[in-house]
């Protein structure tokens, strides 16, 4: 800690939020598949043990409007690999026509009938519970119903996830990639 870090104010325009990517994987009203990456996901305690999945969206894209019709969705967490497909995505718009000039594979929820990325190395299956309007984004705050998680993972508690096994792509507008795993709650107290 031999650096004296000194801050300055700027005005509130800048947008430092650290996200993990997904890929937002719903059912148009034709039965077809439609996926969106979005970067506005966390996750926010209940009472007892549970977890809901906070995701907010803006605008009027097809995802949005697929989740306010349904109530359901895949929230596919974006590996480095899987990069180009989010990028891909992210870039034609479901108005234009089906996504379809890019090759990937989907396969269908286990617990919701969502679909899923079979390269995603975690999907999370979500019911929405409530939602929140604030101008052109709604905030969705949703029951993760069934998680998949890739076979290489075996965590011995919730909290005890190898990140760098998800490789996932982390958006705070550019995209970026994990480097290490630091340590553990607690590991570094005992050298302040």
């Amino acid at each position: 800690m031999g650096y004296k870090m000194k801050r300055k104010s700027v005005d509130p325009v800048y947008s430092m939020c650290v996200q993990p990517s997904f890929i937002i994987g719903t059912n148009n009203e034709d039965g077809s598949e439609n996926f969106a990456p979005i970067t506005w996901v966390s996750v926010t305690h209940e009472e007892g043990d549970g977890y809901l999945l906070v995701i907010s969206m803006f605008g009027t894209k097809r995802t949005k409007q697929n989740v306010i019709r349904t109530g359901v969705f895949s929230a596919n967490l974006v590996s480095v690999e899987m990069l180009p497909l989010m990028d891909y995505f992210g870039s034609k718009h479901a108005k234009d026509g089906k996504k379809n000039d890019v090759e990937y594979s989907v396969s269908r929820g286990i617990a919701l009938d969502v679909p899923t990325l079979d390269d995603s190395p975690w999907v999370y299956e979500c019911e929405v519970e409530r939602s929140v309007e604030m101008g052109d984004s709604t905030t969705f705050f949703c029951r993760i119903r069934n998680i998949q998680m890739d076979e290489r993972l075996s965590p011995k508690d919730i909290f005890d996830l190898d990140l760098t096994l998800l490789d996932p792509v982390i958006y705070s507008g550019r995209y970026h990639s994990l480097g290490k795993m630091l340590g553990e709650i607690g590991d570094f107290r005992k050298n302040v």
